[in-house]
């Protein structure tokens, strides 16, 4: 792709996890560099440490997207006392763009905790814990010749998605009735007298963070001088969107010969577990990163394992022989992360190189 700005790559991956979707405390989103300067060359990675920016340095990359922020709480100064600001300042020096896709990642159907569930051959996946308050419903009103094509306007900006399933809508014919003023250019109708014109009221749902997009996918494709529509909260689930994922194996596994297999499909050298149950191993929730949050969530799902990370070791006894937890490293459930990065780019700028990192970024070791 001739000219591609920091922003067209930026753009791509904010389509596929909003930034609206990252949790409170997070800092998704571009932490240094232009929007507008030209991509030379990406490098994508789990963490951007002072290694990655001098292998990005090294494979003429302008642009690094990374997993987690390497800002993350506020910094007051640069003088480069610790590695996050020696990381920044070398990023600066060499014109570095640095991208962080963190929680945002974490909280998409297709993201972080899908790559773990392909990973360890999990079918019938969905999310673990779906985020509530996600959603709004529009409801507007089209004279019927022009129900479909605006429903096709509505549908390919976003609405209507309601998990499996697309351009999901409903409808219900009526009468509209409105009078002209001599200012108005009315589509239907002249000014000063009465109209009544047969119309759907069609209501369809999206997730908020494309309101915008949805309203103004409306007023273009509506034919309608002054549209009528009212926008309208849900409390409802968004099945899309939220913490975690379970699925299920194609075949029941004995405990054991699952934790082996997990040891293998993650190439994890050691993994932390607490008892194995008696049944077989059919229901497995996921959460890469700290997730002992979503272990209550885990259990009431009638999952046989729960695999995640950073398990403190008071926390291991929540499993009370009901689940059994398999902490298999933070580093471990998510550099795999790499992975997916390299395959949605690599999708959108197939003529581009996206170069997977080699840099090994994981804090610990072991013996």
């Amino acid at each position: 792709m001739a000219d591609l700005q920091i922003r067209h790559v930026t753009d791509v991956l904010e389509e596929w996890a909003p930034k609206s979707l990252q949790e409170s405390y997070d800092n998704s989103g571009l932490l240094t560099g232009d929007p507008s300067a030209l991509v030379k060359g990406i490098l994508v990675t789990l963490d951007c440490t002072e290694p990655v920016v001098d292998e990005a340095i090294q494979t003429g990359c302008n642009l690094i997207v990374a997993h987690h922020p390497i800002i993350f709480k506020g910094l007051k100064k640069l003088t480069g006392s610790n590695y996050v600001e020696r990381t920044i300042i070398k990023a600066i020096k060499n014109d570095i763009a640095i991208y962080a896709i963190h929680t945002n990642l974490d909280n998409v159907i297709s993201g972080v905790n899908r790559k773990i569930c392909e990973k360890i051959g999990l079918e019938n996946v969905r999310i673990l814990a779906p985020k509530a308050d996600m959603l709004s419903k529009l409801e507007t009103f089209i004279p019927k010749e022009q129900t479909e094509k605006v429903l096709a306007a509505l549908h390919a900006a976003g609405a209507g998605q309601i998990g499996n399933y697309k351009n999901c809508s409903f409808k219900v014919e009526g009468t509209g009735t409105f009078m002209p003023s001599e200012e108005a250019n009315p589509a239907i109708g002249s000014a000063g007298k009465q109209e009544f014109v047969s119309e759907d009221r069609v209501e369809v749902i999206f997730p908020h963070h494309l309101e915008s997009r949805i309203i103004d996918a409306l007023r273009k494709a509506h034919p309608y001088e002054e549209v009528a529509y009212y926008l309208s909260r849900l409390a409802n689930d968004n099945q899309e969107v939220g913490s975690g994922m379970i699925g299920e194996l194609a075949e029941p596994q004995e405990p054991k010969q699952f934790l082996e297999r997990l040891k293998k499909r993650m190439d994890v050298q050691v993994l932390r577990h607490t008892r194995l149950l008696e049944s077989p191993v059919k229901k497995v929730a996921v959460c890469g990163g700290s997730g002992s949050f979503l272990l209550p969530q885990a259990i009431r799902a009638g999952a046989q394992v729960y695999i995640s990370a950073d398990f403190k070791y008071h926390e291991f006894f929540d499993a009370e022989n009901r689940i059994t937890i398999a902490d298999i490293g933070h580093y471990e459930s998510e550099v795999y992360t790499k992975e997916l990065l390299q395959e949605v780019l690599r999708k959108k700028f197939p003529t581009f190189a996206i170069n997977f990192s080699r840099t090994v970024t994981n804090p610990i070791s072991y013996l």
